[in-house]
């Protein structure tokens, strides 16, 4: 089966579709609509095809799934994670996914899944019969490792925007649901969340996929918000206590006075659309535990300005704007601190020319600016690809399973900056040096190409170049 796979940002980009295997297994599982709680289904519904299909049934017919075997999740919210996407330690060798199973056990971090696409295949291929088996394998990964898990709701079944039940074409992964067929997505919403009661935060869609209007030349913010209102109250019904965030909107960006917005500084301006997407959103929905962006620092014009330090102000600057407009929790759903236009194989991205310690560095900064800022949750977009070391911007190595510093520091701020630690700026003499306090731990990182001597919190530090220091504090 070939199954459509981002590996990185993906509003416009190319697809590429590499194999992804099916586990052995059909689980089927047969569940119904919620008419109650979306406002009645009626008995039999066009396929679109001149065909009829009978009521499904009840969603909360649905069986949770349990595990014999899971590891205690983590006892504070640890903020800082990643999202598995077309492969990931359920497709390494034995070895290596045992290996690359403990470092993600060693420290939990949050670990997000879609239902759809990016390693799970078609949870709903026809009406009332739900496929789990790829979703299960992925859950059971995250609870194995003691993830905080997320789930992420997109993409929808065929049959859902106009195809034919039954049938699944991964070239239409990044089509939104038909109109009326958002009472079925918020009933596939909620049956996900029946089977994996362990998944208490879900985050609904994933970059405003289908809803741009081209006449207007902007985000359909309305038709999101109507469809994100349907899934609210379709978990909220599930579970009051539930977490649910949105819009998740791209977050991109122009240099150049033209390009002028509330939210700018030397790396560009956000664009208004998206400002304009966000504050429709926040008016309009129904409800919501959290606010979630996503966005890398290469602006429109494909460069990061006006460096690839000074760029990571953008992540600053919109989480506290985003701060400003709510008291919700900001969440980054994905955030690419590196100048890369795209990563598709053949993509622009010079970072691939750095060396490790360069690439690492950048990343270290664009924590610190994410959790100085006030940012909740950030996630890592994985490109995790199986058997292979050549993989400079992975998580874990697919040859041996073994963690990249990447990793590494994705734990270590979970660590020293999970939910409720403050973070804390401390003095520091040399500007190409920037550092963050957390809960007994300081980061310091060196942005400059040499070796440079500071004086950070009143203590002397000689740093190698691009290097990444925990200080005790």
């Amino acid at each position: 089966m070939d199954i459509l796979s981002r590996v990185g940002r993906h509003s416009t980009g190319t697809v590429s579709r590499p194999r992804w295997p099916l586990a052995a297994g059909l689980v089927v599982v047969t569940v119904a609509a919620m008419a109650a709680i979306l406002g009645g289904a009626a008995a039999r519904r066009s396929t679109g095809s001149g065909e009829t299909r009978p009521p499904v049934r009840a969603a909360a017919e649905v069986t949770p799934l349990s595990f014999d075997v899971a590891a205690p999740p983590p006892g504070r919210w640890p903020r800082w994670g990643m999202t598995h996407t077309q492969y990931s330690a359920t497709e390494d060798e034995p070895a290596a996914a045992a290996r690359a199973r403990e470092a993600l056990r060693d420290v939990p971090v949050v670990q997000n899944q879609h239902i759809m696409g990016f390693g799970a295949g078609n949870p709903e291929p026809e009406p009332g019969a739900y496929d789990f088996s790829s979703l299960d394998e992925r859950v059971r990964l995250m609870a194995e490792t003691g993830a905080a898990p997320v789930i992420t709701l997109c993409c929808a079944p065929d049959w859902m925007k106009g195809g034919r039940p039954g049938e699944t074409d991964w070239s239409l992964l990044e089509i939104a649901p038909r109109h009326e067929h958002f009472p079925d997505f918020a009933r596939l919403a909620a049956a996900v969340a029946r089977r994996y009661p362990g998944v208490r935060h879900f985050i609904v869609w994933n970059e405003f996929k289908g809803f741009w209007d081209g006449p207007r030349r902007e985000w359909n913010a309305a038709a999101y918000t109507e469809l994100y209102n349907q899934v609210y109250d379709a978990l909220k019904a599930v579970d009051p206590a539930i977490k649910v965030g949105g819009p998740y909107v791209p977050v991109s960006s122009r240099a150049g006075g033209a390009a002028a917005s509330e939210v700018s500084g030397p790396w560009g301006a956000v664009d208004r659309k998206v400002l304009k997407a966000v504050d429709y959103w926040l008016r309009h929905k129904r409800g919501a535990d959290f606010v979630v962006v996503d966005g890398g620092v290469t602006s429109e014009e494909g460069r990061a300005r006006p460096d690839e330090f000074g760029a990571l102000g953008k992540f600053g600057a919109m989480t506290r704007w985003l701060r400003e407009r709510s008291d919700l929790p900001v969440w980054w759903a994905e955030f690419y601190p590196l100048p890369c236009a795209s990563l598709e194989p053949g993509g622009a991205c010079p970072a691939l020319g750095w060396d490790e310690r360069h690439r690492t560095a950048v990343i270290a900064a664009a924590l610190v600016e994410l959790a100085g800022s006030g940012a909740h949750t950030a996630l890592y977009w994985d490109t995790h690809r199986p058997k292979t070391r050549d993989c400079p911007l992975c998580l874990w190595s697919g040859d041996d399973g073994a963690p990249t510093p990447a990793l590494a520091l994705l734990r270590d701020f979970a660590r020293w900056f999970p939910e409720g630690a403050e973070p804390v700026e401390v003095d520091v003499s040399v500007p190409s040096v920037r550092a963050l306090a957390g809960a007994g731990r300081t980061i310091v990182v060196n942005t400059a190409d040499g070796r440079v001597t500071a004086r950070v919190d009143g203590r002397d530090l000689t740093l190698e170049p691009y290097e990444v220091r925990w200080v005790e504090r």
